[in-house]
């Protein structure tokens, strides 16, 4: 088994930057990729950035390309969401997620582990 945690969401203005953590822990052998998901409510998730831990791939999701940045922490489990010119309608509740299968996707069906979510709320 294993977990996944993630912090750092928060209350921000329009135009205002974040950073997410999100930490692995437990049996984290064979864990090939790692995804940033986020759900509106009465929505489905929907990735917004995935990470390839082997070959360090980066997939992003249209509208967060060029604002956000999904990169891995000296610490190996640790993997970091960089938030840049946040919008409002970039709330949402946040979450990571880990995926022992390849290739890498942004399917939320190929995540095995989920973290809990952080919520990002961001204000005109």
């Amino acid at each position: 088994q294993m977990q996944v945690e993630e912090s750092g969401g928060g209350s921000v203005q329009a135009g205002d930057s974040l950073t997410l953590s999100c930490l692995s822990s437990g049996a984290t052998v064979g864990m090939h990729c790692v995804g940033w998901f986020r759900q509106y409510p009465g929505k489905e998730h929907e990735a917004v950035a995935v990470l390839s831990l082997g070959s360090g791939r980066t997939d992003y999701l249209d509208s967060v390309e060029r604002r956000f940045t999904i990169s891995r922490g000296d610490a190996e489990k640790a993997v970091y969401l960089q938030m840049t010119d946040l919008r409002v309608d970039d709330t949402a509740m946040y979450y990571c997620a880990t995926s022992f299968s390849l290739p890498c996707t942004m399917r939320r069906h190929d995540f095995d582990y989920w973290g809990q979510g952080t919520l990002v709320t961001v204000s005109s």
